[in-house]
């Protein structure tokens, strides 16, 4: 089984935080992009039938073009901007070049302000039944600090005509530690998240990344300063949004994410847990096991080389030593941890020793599960050093 990931790059405008691939190119660009989608997946999908047709376990003859994908995932950039005829040409390509007998979870990232009881309507009807809202905050006025087109009300409403739809899985995306915010008001942005009762909250400290417009307001121009303490303040609304979250009944399944029981994300997952995935479109990545792979960051680019019938990525080969550094900055930031008994011995016994120091000072703890199955995974107090953690297990 494999995650099958859709980049929509497409911007009405940037978001000043925003370190991700987009681009506010005319919207005459969209149907260009989406038939570009379309012939990558037919591309990737001729290249895979190489291998012709075989049999399932009855005997009966299937075609094995396409990759049985479990999860969709329509990321960007902003994909509620594709229009609905669009969105249809997408699914309908899908379902032509990829087995979706199994599928179990199509996911759309969705702007509030896109979310029109109209578009809202739309989505059931092609298949997705889990959207994430972009809605950071419930602050109209950190929403301009932002540059986000929607209104705090607009994301109410958003959730509200999402349901009335028949979407039943709603995440969710929360921001805190903006310049002069104070924890009341991180407060309150938990509290009017929970009372919405979201399936799924995603949850992140405001990051200040290098080339992005924020960067430059705050590191280069000195339009706005950090507070001094700034970095206790983080910690005490990270501990908020724990205790928050958990009162209210959310699982706290991974650094970032929580989730009410039963809706843990399973593409992001798939992330975290080595499950491979077919990224398609301009700056997506792709993993199948061996081989990691990244298309250009170029929207011009990709979709001018996919007219000539070529795929512009790059690729590399994983070796083991990177596998193993790839397990510990993934799955060791969810709760689950690293599953210690499918280790090779060496990258075993080299985490158990690294490991050592973080054991002894509380930051990490193996557990034994009924299956007799040991699992190393963070504290609570882990969380917070989990960058330092992991460092001190990387494979050198």
């Amino acid at each position: 089984m494999a995650g099958l990931y859709l980049h929509i790059p497409f911007c009405k405008s940037r978001c000043i935080y925003c370190g991700f691939y987009s681009t506010t190119l005319s919207s005459t660009w969209q149907n260009r992009y989406v038939e570009a989608l379309c012939r990558e997946m037919e591309m990737r999908a001729e290249k895979s039938g190489e291998r012709g047709e075989t049999s399932d376990e009855r005997g009966e003859r299937r075609d094995e073009r396409g990759e049985r994908i479990e999860t969709i995932y329509l990321g960007g950039g902003t994909p509620s901007l594709l229009t609905a005829d669009n969105l249809q040409r997408l699914f309908d390509a899908i379902r032509l070049h990829y087995e979706v007998s199994a599928l179990q979870e199509v996911t759309i990232e969705c702007n509030p302000d896109d979310v029109t009881a109209s578009f809202a309507e739309v989505l059931p009807q092609l298949g997705i039944n889990r959207t994430s809202l972009g809605i950071q905050t419930f602050s109209d006025e950190r929403l301009r600090f932002l540059h986000r087109r929607h209104t705090a009300q607009q994301a109410v409403e958003a959730i509200h005509r999402l349901r009335q739809a028949g979407i039943a899985n709603v995440s969710i995306d929360l921001m805190f530690g903006f310049p002069g915010q104070t924890l009341d008001q991180w407060l309150a942005d938990i509290r009017q998240a929970v009372a919405l009762q979201p399936q799924h909250i995603s949850a992140y400290s405001l990051m200040i990344e290098e080339g992005t417009p924020l960067y430059k307001r705050i590191m280069e121009n000195g339009e706005w300063k950090m507070e001094n303490g700034s970095d206790e303040l983080s910690r005490q609304m990270y501990e908020a949004l724990i205790d928050g979250l958990a009162a209210a009944g959310y699982e706290h399944y991974e650094i970032s994410n929580w989730c009410l029981p039963g809706f843990r994300s399973r593409h992001n997952s798939s992330y975290w847990n080595q499950t491979p995935y077919i990224g398609i479109g301009a700056a997506a990545h792709s993993y199948d096991g061996h081989t990691r792979s990244w298309n250009v960051s170029d929207l011009q680019q990709y979709v001018e080389s996919i007219e000539q019938g070529k795929r512009p990525f790059t690729a590399e080969v994983i070796d083991e030593d990177t596998r193993y550094n790839d397990l510990i900055t993934t799955a060791l930031r969810t709760r689950d941890g690293i599953n210690l008994n499918t280790l090779p011995d060496r990258y075993r016994r080299y985490l158990l020793q690294q490991a050592r120091r973080s054991l002894d000072a509380g930051f990490l703890k193996i557990e034994t599960s009924s299956e007799g199955k040991s699992f190393i995974h963070l504290t609570r107090q882990g969380l917070f050093v989990s960058d330092d953690v992991m460092s001190d297990l990387i494979w050198v």
